[in-house]
Formats: C-alpha cells, sequence, structure tokens
C-alpha cells in the first residue's frame, strides 16, 4: 500500500515471536535504524532502512 511519495507498508516478522507486523516505512529515512516494539510480545525490534529506501533490515538487540 502506497501513502505518499516517501511513504510505504512493509510487512517485516517479529525475530522474538515470528508473528507478521505490517509497518510504516519512511524511504527519506533510508541508512537510518531504529527501534520499534512488537505489536504482540512487546519485545524491541531493531530496524534498518536499507539505501535504496524499500528494504528493511529486521534484527534483535542481541546481535
Amino acid at each position: 500500500m502506497q501513502f505518499g511519495a516517501e511513504v510505504f507498508e512493509a510487512r517485516v516478522q517479529c525475530p522474538y515471536c515470528g508473528v507478521i507486523l505490517n509497518i510504516l516505512v519512511d524511504t527519506s529515512d533510508s541508512g537510518e535504524e531504529y527501534i520499534e516494539d512488537c505489536q504482540v510480545c512487546c519485545c524491541p525490534i531493531i530496524m534498518t532502512i536499507a539505501s535504496d529506501g524499500h528494504t528493511v533490515d529486521v534484527r534483535t538487540e542481541n546481535e
């Protein structure tokens, strides 16, 4: 789903509980890293927006 020129919806999997989450990604933040808690298990998920602006890398705090 497209929201605007710089925002799109991405589906990522929680590295802790495995649930699929829909998140909004701002492509102007490419190369940025941020933390968002899982909506189900509340564990912190570290997300990195790749420089292409359309790839989201997801990992735990311990990786």
